[in-house]
């Protein structure tokens, strides 16, 4: 089609101001939004502010956000067409229509377009609901000229989903939908070959058909390629013939996001979810036997029928997995979600803004869910980050479950204010023995040490923060570089020695607290860590 098409893509963190300007600039006739619950207030300013700066510049909105109650949304909002559903079809009939409207000098009353609601003199036509269109007839959006190196991109396999969970939208639409296999791979090999860094997959159960997703799997696992590939999956239906396959998958290749969302049996059957975390269980422990797959898990907090200790037994659940991250939600009751309708059922009073987020049910309180809003902190900054595993290994035999820690020290946190506050690198160690000295009344002599560990791990080493203990001795390096030099001892020659007050390796491969002095050689290039003690 003869018409000049241009992308902009922006963030919510810009200045609206800038992006205002930037599209003015550009003197469109049209201005099309893809509408989200993450973006729709920023699209709601932005238009009204384009129209205010030229209302002679026509709005389109198009998206999951706009497209369960189209001429509600159009008849409140500025702007003069709304595209519900799937916007490639109608989108293209649309700009076809425009184009020979203007071709032709005909009125700008539109011609009926299945999908698409229009604006004209205060009156709005809708041209009907459009047809599932062919998910093979979707136009690959990138080009030779892609300047994707070192990007993340996001990729889509499939459209739908075999379930039907009451919070998602997938489960208004029957079916699912499956892009070429053949033409799948070829697609991912153009971002293989571009340096992508991570593509991730945004089908809803990307393992919903074996054939296909083995058959994917295999063609990625056959590149040579630094490129991860995120998948969201369903664990129980994981087959032992793609357990098998994924067992020799190269490290770092793939990582799954897997939805747990609750392991209490009675909540998963309010949502319409009907397999058993034991079943997820067993599957993820499969695969993490094999250590090559990060696997995420995620929890929902505000579910119908979840409580407190509920979400507690499920957080503990998930947390004996011990996988790469947990991830912790809190519900978003989507506009034409089955979960949005029952919500009064439940006594679900969530915010009438975008993204709709829960603030209580009948079975947990707003002042719950804010503790759970700081359990989640804690577990995605200490947990998630595996920059504090051994610190948190000290704390959690501590405490009667790992959720007690988190919520204790979510607490803690609150309490101390440093919620309120941006806290430097090192004051998330020194956290920690803050926390242990008066939430624990410990000693601090054995923390510190650990501390010091992790902190050493992931942090410049020449330069420990003053609430650490550190003791220099320059005859241990310079006989250690010796050793090196003779080949005595296999090591770079980029390396840092410290010293520990206790038999720190001990600790982090056992658990072993035991008062001994170790001299720990850190070896940046090749990663090891050596106990030279030994």
């Amino acid at each position: 089609m003869q018409y000049d098409c241009k992308i902009r893509e922006f963030t919510i963190n810009d200045r609206l101001e800038r992006v205002l300007e930037q599209i003015i600039q550009e003197k469109p006739d049209i201005v099309a939004f893809s509408c989200y619950i993450w973006n729709m207030r920023f699209i709601e300013e932005l238009a009204r502010l384009i129209k205010l700066v030229d209302d002679n510049i026509e709005i389109l909105y198009g998206g999951p956000e706009v497209s369960y109650n189209g001429e509600e949304f159009l008849q409140q909002h500025v702007g003069e067409y709304l595209i519900e559903g799937e916007g490639e079809q109608a989108f293209r009939e649309f700009i076809q229509y425009k184009i020979s409207l203007e071709n032709s000098n005909e009125t700008n009353a539109i011609q009926p377009i299945k999908g698409l609601y229009s604006k004209h003199l205060g009156v709005i036509t809708y041209g009907g609901q459009q047809e599932l269109m062919n998910i093979d007839d979707i136009v690959f959006p990138y080009n030779e000229k892609e300047d994707i190196n070192e990007k993340i991109v996001y990729y889509e396999a499939s459209r739908g989903c075999p379930f039907n969970c009451k919070y998602c939208l997938s489960s208004t639409f029957q079916g699912v939908r499956l892009i070429n296999a053949d033409r799948v791979k070829s697609e991912l090999k153009y971002f293989i070959d571009r340096g992508v860094r991570l593509v991730k997959f945004v089908d809803r159960t990307f393992n919903c058909n074996p054939k296909f997703a083995m058959d994917i799997w295999s063609f990625l696992m056959d590149q040579e390629t630094d490129t991860t590939f995120h998948f969201e999956i369903s664990a129980d239906i994981l087959t032992q013939e793609e357990i098998d396959l994924l067992s020799k998958a190269p490290k770092g290749r793939f990582q799954f996001e897997i939805g747990v969302q609750t392991t209490d049996i009675q909540v998963l059957k309010n949502i319409n979810r009907h397999k058993g975390f034991q079943t997820i269980k067993e599957k993820v422990l499969q695969i993490e036997a094999f250590g090559n797959i990060n696997q995420h898990l995620d929890l929902i907090v505000g579910l119908p029928g979840e409580d407190f200790e509920t979400f507690k037994r499920s957080f503990n659940d998930v947390y004996s997995v011990q996988p790469d991250k947990v991830q912790v939600g809190f519900l978003k009751l989507l506009r034409g979600s089955a979960m949005r309708e029952e919500a009064e059922k439940w006594g679900m009073v969530y915010s009438p803004y975008p993204p709709y987020e829960i603030l209580k049910t009948n079975h947990i309180s707003y002042e719950e869910i804010n503790t759970l809003k700081r359990v989640d902190e804690m577990i995605d900054k200490y947990y998630n980050s595996n920059k504090f595993d051994s610190i948190l290994k000290y704390f959690i035999e501590k405490f009667p479950s790992p959720f007690d820690f988190y919520f204790k020290l979510g607490e803690f946190f609150y309490e101390k204010g440093y919620f309120s506050r941006n806290i430097s690198s090192a004051e998330y160690y020194k956290v920690f023995l803050e926390f242990n000295k008066e939430v624990i009344n410990g000693d601090n002599f054995a923390i510190s040490e650990i501390v010091k560990y992790d902190y050493l791990s992931f942090n410049k080493k020449k330069w420990v923060p003053d609430f650490l203990t550190r003791e220099i001795d320059k005859s241990i390096e310079r006989l250690v570089i010796e050793k090196i030099k003779a080949g005595e001892l296999s090591a770079s020659k980029n390396i840092h020695i410290e010293k520990f007050f206790i038999d720190i390796l001990a600790f982090v491969e056992r658990g072993i607290v035991q008062k001994e002095g170790h001299y720990i050689l850190f070896d940046d290039v090749s990663g090891n860590i050596i106990d030279l003690h030994k």
